[in-house]
């Protein structure tokens, strides 16, 4: 009994200075949280079956709002380095890029390196 009244006091305190944050502030929680965690992202680009384009070393892919609406825009952005020997290795020639793609009709995979 007495462990229900703890949750119970722990709980709400916690649920209330979340809900009483800024979503830039979740976002930036959400943020470390998931730096803290780690992400090694790989995405894939397919033209029909055949890989085509393929960014490594990518922690997270954003799809930006309208200032005005704040209706989400019809692509997605990241930073990550264009492995084009798609070994799954940043090379020496290969560098950190910005890159865009878009999500209407675009043929793409985003998943966490397991390879290293």
């Amino acid at each position: 009994m007495l462990f229900r009244y703890v949750r119970l006091a722990v709980s709400v305190p916690l649920i209330m200075l979340l809900s009483g944050c800024t979503q830039d502030a979740q976002n930036e929680l959400g943020r470390s949280i998931q730096n803290w965690t780690g992400t090694d992202g790989v995405l894939d680009i397919y033209a029909g079956e055949k890989l085509v384009q393929r960014f490594i070393k990518i922690d997270k892919l954003t799809t930006p709002r309208e200032a005005d609406t704040q209706q989400l825009r019809p692509y997605r952005f990241g930073y990550g380095h264009n492995d084009t020997n798609f070994n799954f290795q940043v090379d020496a020639d290969e560098r950190r890029t910005y890159f865009e793609i878009g999500t209407n009709g675009s043929n793409y995979v985003f998943y966490e390196n397991t390879k290293n």
